[in-house]
């Protein structure tokens, strides 16, 4: 029987692939790769033609081949799609580090960098050797054999380990519930939240309401429930999850998951000459060293803690005054500061909620980087998918060139990953069997509250933005005009920059002309009011102090996490946290939150030691949008100059070369700070 993964082909076959593919299909094209490796290392000529272009070729069909695989294991989880998920780990690890571990092919590239030919290499070719032979270093080509076992040994249990984290949080987010028989017990919950609620009963046949930790769930009830004891108990669960304590305790804990990688990840940064984790991490990345980013953060800190402090104040003198709170618990927070939001602004996410119908925002958002950037957006029909939800669309330039494809699978459901990212299932590479160019196919998936009965699915502006943020790194990957797979779209953009586009994106939806393009009442099509747009930008900064230290939170206790691990002390998580806490947080946490438990993108994703990138990534954002607030928003220049410069540029020049190439100068923090209200601070 033939396997549909091994059928390259434009588009995924997704309803012919079973979990019974994957584990077959990813070994044989091991077992492809290294024949061909050793007829790569067997042949005497050293140049890009004849051991470069091969590897390419070969990294692009595996990543073909697995990308699907992937994907469906995030947004279709099942037994079946687990275990032939798992069962392909150790061989991409083991087939990974023995590539990164072999000096044979160190010396090819470093023999393709000495030739006199590396000369008449395109700048982009030469970026991708040098960054090949950094990474070489990386995965531990130049330890001694025992030492590179352990390496190799290393490299395949992180690889278990991070999978492990993930599935237990989902697991953990799926477990729980609570079925509320009665209305009375909702009292605040907004109509659509009901309906969401109601919905989730009537999929379990259950009379009433259902509350879920998934996130639309979660928040209803956090943002709207009067029920105080409600809040704290569906607060508990969510907090908890996936550790040893709460409704689930110890069933499916990440604490020993988390334990181990932190030591792993130890162990493997000081066998590579690192002296932790942290400078490994950013050994390829924006910033030049871990002190350099303490620093950055910590200044964020003093500018914004100080209207941190004072916003709690005036939440918790709010909370006092509305309801007689003598202290403002975790599980106050969100509700409180909803209610202050409407009370100050006259303005609720719900009551914008009518007028952000989903289909409207994509409209909008298409016609959008229209103007900006001469795209045409197209929906695509017949094609294949996962799911009835997902849709699929083409981008076109302004020659009618297909310049990507993208899926989008936009709301919640049971066997979905909760959170919002892209992926990408196949990279621009120019083919050099036929000449032709290889079109970018991105998925961009969110977690937004489904349709409910006859209804289209209505986002609120929180929502809004993660949709276009989304869209900003889906642009990224597609957009890029790099033919070589190793640094086109986001492939070899330095870690902490590539939440520019992303972030660059959000800020479109705070103007008044866009708001125009993306709103449409869902009854009468009214878009949204000028007065209740100028209340909507008037909460841009509310509370942005606290939000903005909630981040930097998570930042430091990320890179002081793994600068500060000593394997005769352990791992101190709950420790490193408290501490972190006491020196930027303003909002009291119990102390049997377990966040960490739940934090995927540290120990289940890609931003271990790196999740200050988004505030790094926010300053050059913010800074890239001040050029449009300077030129005018739909300025065709400066479009087509940050088009050039950044989105096609991907990472065949260090990112800030790029930044600089587009605005004239290096970044600066300014326009970070007045976007968030902090410029006084």
């Amino acid at each position: 029987m033939s396997n549909p993964l091994l059928a390259l082909a434009d588009l995924v076959p997704f309803s012919a692939l079973e979990p019974a593919h994957a584990e077959p299909a990813v070994r044989t094209v091991i077992e492809q790769n290294r024949e061909c490796l050793e007829a790569v290392l067997a042949q005497p000529e050293r140049s890009w033609a004849a051991v470069v272009a091969p590897l390419e070729a070969m990294d692009d069909r595996l990543e073909r081949v697995f990308a699907p695989v992937s994907h469906l294991h995030s947004v279709v989880d099942s037994p079946g799609w687990r275990a032939a998920y798992d069962a392909c780990l150790p061989q991409l690890s083991d087939y990974g580090t023995e590539l990164g571990q072999r000096t044979e092919l160190q010396q090819a590239f470093q023999a393709v960098a000495d030739a006199p030919t590396f000369a008449d290499c395109t700048p982009v070719q030469r970026r991708v050797v040098e960054n090949t032979l950094r990474d070489f270093r990386l995965g531990g080509v130049d330890l001694p054999p025992a030492e590179k076992a352990r390496f190799k040994e290393i490299m395949q249990r992180l690889s278990e380990l991070g999978s492990k984290f993930q599935q237990q949080l989902l697991d953990a987010t799926q477990a729980w519930h609570k079925h509320v028989p009665d209305v009375g017990a909702l009292r605040g919950v907004p109509e659509s939240g009901l309906e969401l609620l109601a919905q989730a009963a009537t999929q379990r046949e259950l009379p009433g309401y259902l509350i879920t930790l998934e996130q639309p769930s979660y928040l209803t009830v956090m943002l709207h429930a009067e029920d105080r004891a409600l809040r704290r108990e569906v607060y508990e669960a969510y907090v908890t999850r996936a550790s040893e304590l709460g409704p689930q305790a110890g069933q499916f804990d990440n604490q020993p998951v988390m334990a181990e990688i932190l030591a792993l990840r130890h162990e493997a940064a000081r066998l590579i000459g690192f002296a932790n984790y942290a400078e490994e991490s950013l050994f390829s990345k924006m910033a030049p060293d871990v002190a350099s980013v303490e620093s950055f953060l910590r200044e964020l800190a003093q500018r914004a803690r100080p209207a941190a402090a004072r916003e709690f104040a005036e939440l918790a003198e709010f909370a006092q005054q509305r309801d007689g709170l003598s202290s403002l618990a975790a599980w106050d927070v969100g509700f409180y500061g909803e209610r202050l939001r409407e009370a100050r602004y006259e303005l609720s996410e719900e009551a914008l909620r009518p007028y952000f119908p989903i289909d409207r925002v994509l409209q909008g958002m298409f016609e959008l980087v229209g103007q900006l950037y001469g795209l045409r957006v197209e929906a695509m029909r017949g094609v294949d998918v996962w799911h009835p939800d997902v849709r699929v669309f083409r981008i076109r330039g302004e020659d009618g060139e297909v310049r990507g494809v993208f899926y989008t699978d936009l709301f919640a459901r049971t066997g979905k990953r909760g959170g919002a990212w892209m992926a990408d299932l196949a990279g621009r590479r120019r083919l050099p069997e036929t000449g032709g160019i290889q079109v970018p196919v991105a998925t961009l998936t969110c977690n937004f509250a489904p349709p409910v009965g006859e209804r289209p699915a209505l986002l609120t502006h929180d929502e809004v933005l993660t949709l276009f943020h989304e869209f900003g790194h889906g642009l990224h990957h597609m957009l890029t005009r790099v033919e070589h797979l190793a640094v086109s779209g986001i492939n070899g953009v330095e870690w902490d920059a590539v939440e520019l586009p992303s972030q660059f994106m959000e800020n479109w939806c705070w103007q008044r002309e866009v708001i125009d393009m993306i709103s449409g009442h869902v009854d009468s099509g009214e878009r949204l009011p000028q007065a209740l747009f100028e209340r909507l930008l008037a909460t841009r900064t509310f509370q942005a102090g606290m939000h903005t230290v909630r981040q930097l939170e998570f930042a430091l206790f990320d890179l002081r996490l793994h600068r500060d691990f000593d394997p005769a002390s352990g791992p101190r998580i709950y420790e490193t946290l408290t501490a972190v806490r006491d020196e930027v947080s303003v909002v009291p946490v119990p102390a049997w939150n377990r966040f960490p438990n739940s934090f995927g993108h540290i120990f289940g994703g890609g931003y271990a030691a790196g999740y200050y990138s988004y505030k790094w990534a926010e300053v050059l954002s913010a800074d890239a949008f001040a050029a449009f607030e300077e030129a005018g928003i739909f300025d065709p220049q400066t479009g087509r100059r940050f088009l050039e410069s950044v989105l096609e540029q991907g990472g065949s020049k260090d990112a800030l070369a790029l930044f600089v190439e587009f605005r004239g100068r290096e970044p600066q923090i300014e326009a970070l700070l007045r976007h968030h209200g902090l410029s006084a601070a």
